[in-house]
């Protein structure tokens, strides 16, 4: 079945330029390119233009542009909490102002960042927004993470730490002014003089280098620096290093990050409409992640932030991205359940199946058990974990106080105990932070293992972090988390379940933004507020004795992700 067939009529009017420049520059015009016209990057209306609408042999939809642009990746500038945590650090450091917007523009506005460092200048946030749609410079900032900045860097560095943190190297242009766009693909002459006429002076070049994960990790490691109430540098911080952590696991020598977050077409397939051939190994745009409940924002508030993608493309590409999340990031399973003195124990198993930790990257992202003792007539007689509507967690400390948070636990005993996998992290005075520029360290880190994980060899920038580290309970196989709850209220017999549930934007992490009186922040609280029912999503869920009493599965709890539909 065709995919996204139920939105083929809003395909069909976005390949109205689809015949692109292609087909007249096949005519005299192959070679004539105007050199004062040649610049870095090219936005992805001029990629899209002939990289969509193209189909496998059984109809599948293989458009790359429309993939692209409902992922998170394409709307990393337009994201409304980047922009208001990007606001929250410089009203907190006003005189690092200039570094901080330059380590926040270099991977969410790369391409206007890398031509402001061409010129000798700082990269910028806030100047490039609102868009000004008259400056070339805006539009390149607007675009986020775009086909023209991807496929323009080059291997140099890839992997070395030079190339962390927006280090990428982007290829420059030959003596004739001709950039090099690379791909995995072999391009002939002809299809190369295409591309390169119609783009202004892009040139497909063939480069593997662009389905290595050192690619990827030149972004998604980022070490920030912390600042002082003076402004001078105290420390850095790995804010994210999923890299590391894949580095640190069995899936280095069996998975790329490509080859999960852009899944391969399962036949040969063209990568242009006009003029395309068919070739192995085509990986969709999707960039499938975690971050559905951004996906959702967008398409809710589509108009206000300026999004390309169709709301009805950003929900699609929400389901997907829950999909994704519900069949390959956990496994939970149930030990035996038993009853001593009036309590049931049990023991609650959660495996990462990923190749990172779980929840990775940015730490806003939190998973946590939510544990439930039905007695005979179906009456919760203990509860842990719920989720609250305001996309709280009942019980849990971090959420009721900022300056608190819940351990890691080995047993669960109490109502008000609740298993969280998440980064706590810690300021210079050793206090609870939010603040990523005043963070110098971790509290707690007891986010799930990968596979081949070995706590005791890992590098201090993927180490773990509080009880975790010593629990022996606690690896690269899982974690196994007792449970020991009263029910003497209940009726035997007893039915137990444990889901895990992930949320991308923790309840303390959107609530700490609440005092700072500024547009953006006070944007991004009103939006999570009015979407908190659907901020989280089960991922994996277990029941003992199975099957369970009301036979729900995975698909049936997105009772949890609400139709935000405009």
């Amino acid at each position: 079945m065709r995919r996204f067939s139920h939105n083929h009529t809003v395909r069909l009017a976005a390949l109205v330029p689809l015949m692109c420049v292609a087909v007249s520059v096949l005519a005299s015009e192959a070679g004539k390119v105007d050199r004062g016209a040649i610049h870095h990057f090219q936005t992805s209306d001029r990629c899209i233009a002939c990289h969509n609408g193209m189909q496998t042999s059984s109809g599948d939809d293989l458009s790359i542009g429309i993939d692209w642009r409902a992922s998170m990746m394409a709307n990393s500038a337009r994201d409304p909490y980047w922009q208001a945590s990007v606001r929250r650090e410089i009203t907190d450091h006003p005189t690092a102002k200039a570094a901080i917007e330059d380590g926040c523009a270099d991977c969410h506005m790369p391409m206007a960042r890398t031509e402001a460092r061409l010129r000798g200048e700082p990269g910028a946030v806030f100047a490039h927004l609102p868009v000004n749609p008259a400056n070339p410079e805006d539009l390149e900032a607007h675009d986020g993470v775009s086909c023209s900045l991807c496929h323009q860097i080059s291997p140099e560095k890839l992997g070395n730490p030079e190339s962390f943190s927006g280090g990428f190297v982007i290829a420059q242009g030959d003596a004739a002014g001709v950039h090099s766009e690379f791909g995995p693909f072999e391009i002939d002459r002809g299809r190369t003089r295409i591309m390169q006429s119609s783009t202004g002076g892009f040139r497909p070049t063939q480069g593997q280098h662009i389905r290595q994960s050192e690619l990827c990790a030149s972004c998604h490691t980022l070490i920030t620096t912390a600042y002082g109430a003076d402004g001078k540098a105290i420390g850095t911080f790995p804010e994210q290093v999923p890299y590391q952590e894949w580095l640190h696991s069995d899936y280095r020598d069996r998975q790329t990050c490509q080859s999960c977050h852009m899944p391969q077409v399962n036949e040969d397939a063209p990568i242009v409409r006009v003029l395309g051939v068919n070739r192995p190994g085509v990986a969709r745009h999707e960039f499938v992640a975690g971050n559905f409940f951004m996906q959702r924002m967008l398409a809710r508030y589509h108009d206000d932030l300026q999004v390309s993608a169709l709301p009805l493309e950003l929900n699609v590409a929400a389901d997907r991205t829950v999909k994704f999340l519900q069949t390959q990031a956990a496994h939970v399973s149930i030990g035996a359940v038993e009853m001593r003195s009036g309590r049931l124990e049990t023991t609650v198993t959660v495996e990462n199946l990923g190749g990172h930790k779980l929840p990775t990257a940015y730490p806003s992202r939190r998973a946590w058990l939510h544990f439930i003792v039905r007695d005979r007539n179906g009456a919760v007689v203990f509860e842990s974990g719920a989720l609250n509507p305001d996309g709280s967690i009942r019980g849990n400390d971090n959420d009721a106080d900022p300056l608190r948070f819940e351990p890691h636990y080995r047993e669960i005993r109490t109502a008000d105990q609740v298993q969280i996998y998440e980064s706590i992290l810690r300021d210079s005075t050793g206090a609870v932070t939010t603040g990523l520029i005043s963070t110098v360290g971790y509290l707690k880190d007891n986010r799930l293992l990968p596979h081949g994980f070995e706590k005791g060899t890992a590098d201090v920038d993927v180490a773990v972090h509080g009880d975790a580290a010593q629990d022996p309970a606690f690896d690269a196989h899982g974690h196994r988390l007792r449970y020991s709850v009263d029910v003497v209220s209940g009726a035997w017999p007893f039915q137990v379940e444990a889901e895990l549930w992930y949320q991308p934007i923790g309840f303390r992490w959107a609530s700490n933004l609440k005092r700072y009186n500024t547009s953006e922040p006070r944007r991004l609280n009103s939006y999570f507020d009015s979407m908190s029912t659907a901020s989280a999503v089960a991922l994996a869920r277990a029941c003992a004795p199975v099957p369970c009493r009301d036979d729900r599965n995975i698909s049936s709890l997105k009772h949890s992700l609400e139709d935000t539909s405009p």
